[in-house]
């Protein structure tokens, strides 16, 4: 009887066999989800640039932190992590992954990374194009850091979500678009509980800085860079990890109520 596949050559193996996934149709609208609003953008200065005006740098900024960072980056998460682990429960096949001889807990990530590397990617672009409504030159670096740190651990939460909940879109839905938002009126501690904190703190800027008239508005703070990267990938790596556990636990002979999603 041949050994079971160590946990590296497990997720390298499952990667390798789901890397063309992305390439189909939910691949290609994680694409667009950065592609479209970038594009549109440049279309808009680029008519402005013809009637004579002039592009403002916080131009930039506003479709980095408003567009990117608050609604594509998290859907982009909605839409890749139920491609994973969470589809196989859905369509009956995880127990056909789990009855192999292979270590269960690596499957998510190997299932991940796919998406992690499509994702990335696409980001890059995105934040290279915004250098051409006027980015600064000195924010690329940490703008690149910042989203692609941030789709490690928003990836990595709604795949683990994906599995504790039946509903998990749902509920990552909710954290992203109500929980997020309130970083402006959240006390400093509270602040550091959310995504939108460690990028800006890397991105080095923020859509708007909160006014002393601002009803409940707190004072915005600021986690060093070092710190902030750290805390995401460590972050990241510890969903991942808690969705390996939570895959090794499930039981092998799913019924359909289990699986619905």
């Amino acid at each position: 009887m041949s050994a079971a596949p160590s946990p590296l050559a497990t997720i390298r193996a499952t990667a390798r066999g789901y890397a063309p996934r992305v390439l189909q149709g939910r691949g290609w609208v994680l694409a667009g989800l950065v592609v479209v609003p970038v594009g549109l953008s440049l279309l808009i200065l680029t008519l402005v640039r013809i009637r004579g005006g002039e592009a403002s740098p916080a131009e930039a900024v506003k479709v980095f932190h408003e567009v990117l960072v608050k609604m594509m980056l998290p859907i982009m998460a909605l839409v890749a992590a139920p491609a994973g682990i969470r589809e196989d429960l859905e369509q009956r096949t995880l127990p056909l992954l789990l009855v192999r001889p292979a270590p269960a807990w690596a499957l998510p990530l190997g299932k991940g990374l796919p998406w992690l590397a499509w994702g990335a990617l696409w980001l890059g672009v995105g934040v290279l194009g915004l250098q051409v409504l006027g980015g600064d030159p000195a924010l690329l670096p940490g703008r690149m850091v910042a989203l692609v740190g941030a789709w490690w651990g928003e990836l990595a939460l709604m795949t683990l979500v994906g599995l504790l909940f039946k509903r998990g879109t749902l509920w990552g839905a909710l954290y992203f678009f109500l929980w997020e938002p309130l970083v402006r009126v959240l006390p400093p501690s509270l602040q550091r509980l959310t995504f939108t904190h460690y990028i800006e703190s890397l991105a080095g800027s923020r859509a708007a800085e909160v006014q002393a008239n601002q009803l409940l508005a707190q004072e915005q703070v600021t986690t060093h860079p070092a710190l902030a990267i750290l805390i995401l990938l460590a972050f990241g790596a510890l969903c991942w990890a808690l969705a390996g556990w939570k895959l090794q636990r499930t039981p092998i002979g799913l019924a359909g109520s289990e699986a619905e999603g």
